[in-house]
């Protein structure tokens, strides 16, 4: 069985670095979102508990960074001259403290251990995915599927039918644990077996795991 985990919000907390960049950079959410093109955060970005409509044709800077159209560097560079606020230094990277959830990490390694292929599938950016890479926290999967290497994002379908083709793997032989519900949707449209998680312990239990 392959099994896909999300990596914010699963395998470690969100570390949210909004508050702080926007206290930094003297900006309110509202205006923030405003100058990346995007009303109130995208589908990739933003609290897993709202709901923000997908549009596979969205070109604002947090969908775009999320692809890998643009790093984070030339997101402040853009960012910058759209705002006016002159931003020299990569906040998405130096306010990106993620702390791993111990117990997710467990069933990560128990799923393993019983021969299965377990991938971390996840929306990132490279400012993100570099300071993941310096920690060693990929190092748990068998692969990691970042959105910026693989240029689509979730809830985008194309995000996992690359990681199954890549897997050769069948939709009914996956399973996929995210901490959004949109795109749990998403994958379960393709007849992916989904879990919205709460807790490693509740995802244990739907797969029939002791933690």
């Amino acid at each position: 069985m392959l099994y896909i985990f999300d990596m914010g919000g699963v395998v470690t907390s969100t570390a949210t670095v909004l508050p702080r960049m926007l206290k930094i950079l003297g900006m309110s959410r509202e205006d923030f979102f405003r100058v990346c093109g995007c009303a109130q955060g995208n589908s990739s970005y933003g609290d897993p508990m709202v709901r923000v409509e997908y549009d596979k044709n969205a070109f604002d800077l947090l969908t775009m960074c999320s692809d890998g159209l643009i790093t984070s560097k030339e997101f402040w560079r853009i960012f910058s001259e759209r705002s006016g606020v002159s931003v020299q230094t990569d906040w998405w990277q130096w306010l990106f403290h993620p702390v791993m959830n111990t117990e997710t990490v467990a069933l990560v390694k128990k799923l393993r251990e019983s021969g299965n292929r377990v991938v971390c599938g996840t929306n990132t950016i490279d400012s993100h995915y570099r300071n993941h890479c310096e920690r060693g926290d990929y190092s748990i999967f068998d692969q990691t599927y970042a959105s910026n290497l693989m240029g689509v994002s979730k809830p985008n379908p194309d995000f996992w039918k690359i990681i199954l083709t890549a897997e050769e793997t069948e939709p009914k032989d996956a399973v996929f644990i995210d901490d959004k519900e949109q795109n749990c949707e998403a994958a379960s449209t393709l007849g992916i077996k989904s879990i919205v998680f709460k807790s490693a312990v509740q995802v244990a239990e739907d797969l029939g795991f002791n933690l």
